[in-house]
């Protein structure tokens, strides 16, 4: 078949745009993976994403309930959290005011995970929004380990000591996270003591490693944490389990993937640590009271050209051409970096070994079974992260971090101005565009219309990720929420729902203006 004639299919949790296996072209759509619901138009992507996502009115491919506000409220809320930094003697002496955070699923288990945490024996919170693919096994190991991870790397010498010693002598360790978790953010208690005796080896080095007096650095400490608990997560499918269920739950990590954006606040320090395409956008307060959006990662895709410049550069040159292929990682893996994802770290005997001596449900497991094309100097995939400091600065108002089913469907810009406007309640009015489109001046009434009654409602949520989510869901053509269009996206069924959006995570930081900003 010819390449022109071919498309591509997800394997085993459809996360549109990850992993992809040839499949047949559909018969009127031969270069969109998503249905075409208007196969008239011309096919590029900004093409297709608008005729798909934009144009669902006239399309004949779907049907949807009409939900009522109060139900379209009761979807968006079901997985917000939000947290407040305790005061003392009335005051909030942490450079962190709280957070706000939600999920919206598309995949059915949705594949993204989230976490937050406060540090106990060190200073410091933890923010991180896990992406996962191939299911969702990677992502919740994730949101379960590497924040622990995180904590026993920028321990000092002397607590690691206290730490082992406590275990020797059988004392209760003292707590290292306080976690911040809504009820269904779960933690796997089966793999429990697996994960603990990993993180204590860990520990076990680092205090071999580390000096007295000495302490971590940030940087450093994050680098460390990401890939150690990739190579753990790697080293554990290879030993497996006596246990039935762990054994296949390690292999079900290890194959799957998650991509990791991960931010760590201790004061006017903001470090972010990011594997993949997730993304950390900092809300600046200009002086006229608009907000402008300071992005602090980078995407590791083949957007970035660096990242395929170093891809290139880990191979020989007969694979220069094979290496980055229709914009993906051997023309199958959109992101760069990311944790797990064995089939493109391992090689192909490891692979067949583990596969034909782990238990017989993973022979189901479409995506364990295939081996990438030209396949031939293994790693391609790494969980390196790219670490920014930045120092906070009175202006700095918040931070969004968002899994890609965000950034698909809002500009960073305003991403920002929609946070920074609910935050403060101030909206920036601008001239009302109607983006080239023909518009009565019935029409244009109208439009103001919603202006004016989207500004009476901004209080509708308290959350303000919920906020946000509503406009990435709900917005129409004018930047607006239409409540028709946000009732049909999310009545949509779940065989459905992926095809026209991705999993949406999002955690907002907002800092503490009184306290930031010193040297």
């Amino acid at each position: 078949m010819a390449a022109t004639s071919q498309v591509f299919r997800v394997i085993h949790g459809r996360r549109f745009g990850r992993i992809l296996v040839p499949a047949m072209a559909c018969q009127n759509c031969s270069q969109s993976p998503r249905p075409c619901i208007n196969a008239t138009q011309p096919h590029s992507f900004e093409q297709r994403w608008r005729h798909q996502v934009r144009g669902y009115r006239t399309s004949p491919a779907w049907h949807s309930y009409y939900l009522t506000p109060p139900q379209v409220n009761s979807i968006l809320k079901a997985n917000e959290y939000n947290f407040k930094v305790p005061e003392f003697d009335g005051k909030n002496l942490s450079s962190v005011m709280g957070f706000d955070s939600n999920q919206l699923p598309a995949n059915a288990p949705i594949e993204d995970r989230r976490s937050a945490a406060t540090c106990l024996q060190t200073r410091g919170m933890l923010y991180g929004v896990f992406d996962g693919h191939a299911g969702c096994a990677c992502a919740q190991a994730l949101s379960e380990r590497l924040f622990y991870y995180i904590a026993v790397s920028l321990l000092p010498h002397e607590t690691l000591m206290d730490l082992e010693n406590a275990v020797e002598s059988g004392r209760p360790l003292h707590p290292i996270l306080q976690w911040h978790k809504h009820p269904n953010d779960y933690f796997s208690k089966e793999a429990s003591r697996l994960y603990f005796s990993s993180l204590r080896t860990y520990w076990q080095e680092l205090l071999d490693l580390s000096v007295p007096g000495e302490q971590p650095n940030v940087a450093e400490a994050l680098v460390s944490a990401f890939k150690r608990l990739d190579n753990d997560i790697s080293l554990e499918a290879q030993v497996g389990d006596p246990n039935a269920f762990l054994h296949y739950w390690v292999l079900c990590v290890a194959f799957s993937g998650a991509t990791a954006c991960v931010a760590h606040i201790d004061g006017n320090e903001l470090h972010v640590a990011n594997t993949g395409d997730g993304r950390a956008v900092l809300g600046v307060q200009e002086p006229d009271g608009s907000f402008s959006a300071l992005t602090l990662t980078n995407d590791h895709n083949a957007q970035n050209q660096s990242e395929v410049k170093r891809v290139r550069s880990e191979h020989p040159l007969s694979e220069a051409k094979t290496v980055v292929k229709l914009d993906r990682l051997l023309g199958l893996l959109m992101p760069f970096r990311a944790f797990g994802d064995v089939k493109f770290k391992w090689s192909i005997e490891l692979q067949r070994r583990v596969l034909e001596s782990g238990p017989d449900q993973l022979h189901e497991n479409e995506h364990a079974k295939f081996i990438p094309p030209n396949y031939h100097t293994p790693p391609y995939l790494t969980a390196e992260p790219e670490v920014m400091r930045h120092h906070l600065c009175p202006q700095d108002r918040f931070l969004v971090l968002g899994s890609d089913g965000l950034w698909e469907t809002l500009h960073r810009q305003e991403v920002v101005r929609i946070v920074g406007e609910h935050l403060t309640g101030v909206h920036q009015q601008q001239p009302v565009s109607v983006g080239g489109y023909k518009v009565t001046l019935g029409q244009m009434q109208g439009l103001l219309q919603e202006r004016k009654a989207r500004i009476s409602s901004t209080f509708e949520d308290q959350n303000a990720a919920t906020h946000l989510i509503r406009h990435a869901v709900g917005n129409n053509e004018f930047g607006m929420v239409d409540h028709e269009r946000l009732s049909k996206m999310l009545s949509l069924p779940e065989e459905l729902a992926r095809m026209y959006r991705d999993d949406i995570t999002i955690i907002i930081v907002q800092f503490n203006p009184h306290v930031i900003g010193g040297p």
